[in-house]
């Protein structure tokens, strides 16, 4: 089997195993991964990821240290927008976290890729990225030709808009690659004139001291910033705000797996889930990704968002 049928094969395979966007692409890149590299960089120098300190991971700027002899990566994008997403609520849940945790759902299905392609090629070895793993994510998806990084900073896909977790493999295999995607945000700049708080600096900058999402998921402090109290506006987990406005979205797809379905407590979630005692909050939140938010974290966000101001 020659290079260009194994690939297709491959990107084949990654669409059966139910992601909606499958694309390859060579390492070490094109300059643009340099460049994505050096905006990494500046964005750290800036202090912009404020607590997440494993985003200074070396690995995250060479490809390498992940996978000795790395050749190619296969970059997958998972349909997260469900037809049964909860859009309005007193206290709001990002769509991302409504369905099931989305690292173990892609973790599973690029480990069924993996035993696939050793069954075609049992000397290829691979690594599995979803997420936490300290790979420089958007920049080779976006390489891949999965999507452009849209100015709100998120991967965006002509036809799912931003609404697609990402997954990769890297392998020490060469495979034919796609063409990178080329942006298409154009003059649009309604994700940063939506931000009530200003966290996107400028195209394509996200200071998470100011962003709502990363208070709310990441912040382990006992109170939240004031900035981020006053414009909550029922935000608990993560926020939508940026993407939501964005006209990439207004016509995106949803998925009708039942794994995106949110759970039915979020469709009526009141002040009552204050009174949860720690072992409800884990059994409520069991088997989704907001089990990131500690007990204590989701009280604080959920008091937050009621603040008179």
């Amino acid at each position: 089997m020659n290079t260009e049928e194994i690939s297709k094969k491959l990107k084949k395979k990654a669409i059966e195993e139910g992601f909606a966007i499958a694309g390859i692409a060579n390492i070490p890149g094109s300059s643009r991964i340099n460049l994505r590299t050096k905006a990494l960089d500046r964005w750290l120098d800036n202090n912009f990821h404020s607590e997440m300190k494993w985003m200074e991971a070396d690995k995250r700027k060479n490809i390498n240290l992940i996978l000795d002899g790395a050749k190619s990566v296969l970059a997958v994008g998972y349909n997260y927008l469900s037809e049964k997403s909860i859009k309005r609520n007193k206290f709001k849940i990002a769509k991302f976290g409504q369905g099931k945790d989305y690292h173990k759902l892609i973790n599973k299905k690029l480990k069924n890729i993996g035993k696939w392609i050793n069954s075609e090629l049992p000397e290829c070895k691979w690594k599995i990225c979803v997420d936490s793993s300290p790979l420089l994510e958007k920049a080779w998806a976006e390489e891949s030709g999965l999507g452009w990084i849209g100015k709100n900073s998120n991967l965006i896909n002509q036809e799912y808009g931003s609404w697609i977790s990402l997954g990769f493999m890297i392998f020490n295999t060469k495979f034919e690659a796609d063409k990178p995607a080329k942006p298409l945000c154009g003059q649009c700049e309604k994700c940063l004139d939506k931000c009530p708080t200003k966290a996107i600096t400028e195209p394509f900058v996200i200071n998470s001291q100011l962003c709502i999402a990363y208070h709310t998921i990441e912040n382990r402090d006992l109170n939240l910033p004031s900035i981020i109290e006053k414009n909550l506006n029922g935000w608990i987990a993560g926020c939508d705000i940026c993407q939501d406005i964005c006209p990439w979205n207004k016509f995106a797809p949803t998925n009708k797996n039942i794994d995106t379905h949110p759970k039915q407590w979020m469709e009526k979630i009141n002040l009552d889930s204050l009174k949860w005692k720690d072992h409800e909050w884990s059994e409520n939140l069991k088997g989704t990704t907001l089990r990131r938010i500690k007990p204590w974290m989701w009280r604080r966000n959920i008091k937050a968002s009621i603040q008179k101001r």
